[in-house]
């Protein structure tokens, strides 16, 4: 059989959300206000814990670099995600599409990591309160960060390249708002055993690593509150650690509703759903689940509104 000759793809189109001209307007709305909503409130946590001195404590710099990765994650995606509500034809081209598939990479492992390492900030809390300035020096807290930093972005210089260093020679309608993995590589007309395993091991990995951290940090601090006699001592230790409880549980859920979702009831449709609640919704959620089960950050916030002079002390 003779050679098949290919041109080679050097631009996307993205479908976004809804292809349904009468949804266009309302959507956008929607998703503008919910991007609008974690750019200010991830800004707000970024503000407040770096200027209000009574917020430098080893808690509040990691949900201080929650906030810049949630705040960067929604930024990958929500700019072109919004430009899909506008234009006819939502293209993006080859090397932007990924880079931001770099991006969400980056930003969303640097998440799950994240999320471990302040689930062992809480166990030392709770479980060793009396050595935890000792333990979570601000030399360690500033190592964590870095790590996690440089493991998210070790992983996107490995991810992003192997799937676009597959041929693209087909289709170039990416059946999603932003370029995620999956159908990027569905329109490949490549071997993709490769970087699906890649993927498949990366993801795996990455989320069993953290899950393993969270789950026995959270055990020992299930075990730790127990042993409080008094119910004050344990509603007080409970409420320490009830924000990131929540946010991790909104987090993995979603995360594992995908990756353990059977193969054979993957539609990139539901996939979608999914995908917005993680790159659009939980980055506006977290930002309200540390303000508002929060005294410390609603009393900073309150300061902040009535004496806007503050005394900078970073940590």
């Amino acid at each position: 059989m003779a050679p098949r000759n290919f041109t080679q793809v050097t631009e996307f189109i993205l479908t976004g959300i809804s292809t349904t001209p009468q949804l266009q307007v309302p959507l956008f709305l929607v998703f503008f206000m919910i991007y609008g909503l974690a750019v200010t409130g991830n800004l707000g946590i970024i503000t407040l814990t770096s200027v209000d001195s009574r917020l430098q404590t080893p808690m509040y710099f990691f949900l201080r670099h929650l906030a810049i990765i949630n705040l960067g994650n929604s930024t990958v995606i929500a700019p072109k995600m919004l430009t899909a509500f506008v234009v006819n034809k939502n293209i993006t081209s080859y090397y932007e599409c990924a880079a931001q598939m770099g991006g969400f990479v980056f930003f969303i492992v640097s998440e799950v990591i994240l999320l471990s390492v302040m689930a062992y900030d809480r166990y030392v809390a709770i479980c060793n309160p009396l050595m935890y300035m000792v333990v979570v020096s601000p030399r360690l807290c500033h190592l964590l960060v870095a790590l996690t930093y440089l493991y998210g972005f070790s992983t996107a210089v490995v991810v992003s390249p192997c799937v676009f260093s597959m041929s693209y020679c087909s289709s170039n309608v990416i059946n999603d708002f932003y370029c995620d993995i999956a159908p990027v590589l569905a329109l490949s007309c490549s071997d993709i055993y490769m970087p699906e395993t890649v993927v498949f091991i990366s993801a795996t990995t990455n989320l069993l690593f953290s899950l393993i951290i969270v789950v026995v940090s959270y055990f020992n601090i299930v075990l730790s509150i127990l042993r409080i006699r008094s119910s004050e001592g344990r509603k007080k230790a409970f409420f320490t650690c009830a924000s990131h409880m929540m946010a991790v549980t909104v987090f993995y859920g979603t995360l594992l509703f995908i990756n353990l979702k059977p193969r054979r009831k993957h539609s990139f449709d539901s996939d979608n759903i999914t995908s917005v609640f993680y790159t659009m919704v939980i980055p506006m959620l977290n930002p309200m689940i540390y303000s508002l089960r929060n005294k410390d950050v609603k009393a900073a916030l309150k300061r902040c509104m009535t004496n806007p002079c503050y005394s900078f002390k970073p940590m």
